[in-house]
């Protein structure tokens, strides 16, 4: 288990580029089993989970030449079926959530796709009904053995489009169902579709395949089956839940950064979001500048004097990846907000470090946390912690870079499950933080 020591309560200043989006890399990087011919990608970020599925599509048989640092090339022309039966995938597929999204293409190609429970972030149930679910109505049977917590798909007549509304709108659910239905005989409309730019992205490069895609962008979406895909050429977009951490760390160390690069179409609420909170997150050109805080930052208030609820919701509504930050910020802050997670039921129980570097926050449930702002005038106390997931493990790296005195994270593997090279990075900022072990 890796450790972080940080010393916190330094001012940072600089530059900093977003790494490729983790979850677009993962659903792009699924779709190249869709074609036998040769697919590139450009901006894959180096993280754990990227690579992992990387090491996954070179077990099962795609030829993957590395062009430059995060561009590669995948060709899916002799594909190992035993790999999917063997203990190997077993193991592999079961530490990775994204390995779910194997499925949807396979059964679209070969008309069979198999896959071990997945693993990921552990915050409350995350079903895959919706993935199965819309597997069956393109007219593939589901298979669960229970005993070794494994699953199959297989479609023995072909798959047919259908019509579809989404139970909920998942977006790797979402995906999956897109990636077999675009090889599916007919048309198939997904209603209460995800529609993350994520989601877009994968559209977008599934078209530039050869697929009849329409709706992208909306939660409606029609696939018009086609008989086969060709290669292409797509480049992933900047991570917005990194560049939504790195306005955070600039206000609660009330820093200088600017972060280049962001592509702010695709941002939608994020800057508005943080401005609510009382950041300065200005536009210049292609990359947000935030100022440093000196004078701290002071949460607005809804128009009739209520207490600012900042919530997540699926898109175009605010990214649930991001509320730990607004969390953790909201720590330092002029006033009290309440964060509403309403998508999944553990990811707020992290509070009780911060509690524990002396933030002022009221768990209500596990939904629900009120956070009193200190405004500067009570720093965080250092502290050591241990990271439970992704998003939890960076905020609490920001909690550390803010505090005074030295801190310690361990179990950092979950924060390089996300953040490339972030060690690295931050030091070329000014940060005070070091990998022990």
């Amino acid at each position: 288990m890796g450790t972080f020591q940080i010393e916190g309560g330094h001012r940072l200043k600089g530059k900093i580029q977003p790494q490729g989006a983790k979850n677009e890399a993962l659903q792009v990087l699924c779709a190249v089993l869709l074609t036998s011919e040769e697919v590139t990608i450009h901006n894959i970020p180096d993280i754990i989970d990227v690579n992992k599925l990387i090491d996954l599509l070179e077990n099962l048989g795609v030829t993957i030449r590395k062009i430059k640092k995060g561009s590669y090339t995948f060709k899916s022309d002799n594909l190992n079926f035993d790999y999917l039966e063997s203990d190997q995938f077993k193991h592999d597929g079961s530490g990775l959530r994204g390995s779910i999204m194997i499925v949807g293409p396979l059964l679209a190609r070969f008309g069979k796709g198999y896959i071990p429970k997945p693993g990921g972030d552990k915050i409350g149930r995350r079903r895959l009904d919706t993935h199965f679910e819309g597997f069956v109505k393109l007219g593939a049977e589901f298979k669960y053995n229970k005993e070794e917590r494994f699953y199959g798909v297989e479609a023995k007549k072909g798959l047919k489009g259908a019509y579809m509304l989404l139970e909920e709108a998942s977006v790797t659910g979402t995906a999956n169902i897109l990636m077999a239905a675009v090889m599916a005989e007919g048309t198939t409309t997904i209603y209460n579709a995800a529609c993350e730019p994520y989601l877009q992205q994968l559209c977008n490069m599934l078209n530039a395949m050869g697929a009849k895609i329409s709706g992208v962008g909306s939660n409606l979406l029609t696939i018009k089956g086609v008989k086969e895909l060709k290669g292409c050429e797509h480049t992933v977009l900047p991570d917005m839940i990194e560049i939504g951490s790195w306005i955070g760390l600039a206000a609660m160390t009330q820093s200088e950064i600017t972060i280049t690069n962001v592509n702010w179409d695709m941002l939608g609420l994020i800057p508005n979001t943080f401005r609510k909170l009382g950041i300065t997150v200005e536009k210049q050109g292609k990359n947000i500048h935030i100022p440093a805080h000196t004078n701290g930052y002071e949460v607005q208030s809804f128009i009739d004097g209520s207490i600012m609820n900042i919530s997540d919701a699926p898109w175009p509504g605010f990214t649930p990846d991001l509320l730990s930050i607004i969390l953790v910020i909201a720590t330092q802050a002029r006033g009290s907000i309440l964060v509403h997670q309403k998508m999944f039921e553990s990811r707020l129980f992290f509070v009780d470090k911060l509690i524990d570097m002396g933030a002022k926050i009221i768990l209500g449930d596990p939904h629900r946390a009120v956070v009193i702002g200190h405004d500067f005038k009570s720093t965080l106390k250092a502290t050591v912690m241990t990271s439970p997931d992704i998003r939890a493990g960076i905020s609490l790296l920001i909690a550390a870079l803010s505090a005074k005195g030295t801190s310690v994270i361990h179990n950092i593997e979950q924060i390089d499950r996300g953040y490339e090279n972030i060690v690295e990075r931050l030091q070329k900022v000014g940060a005070k933080i070091e990998r022990v072990g």
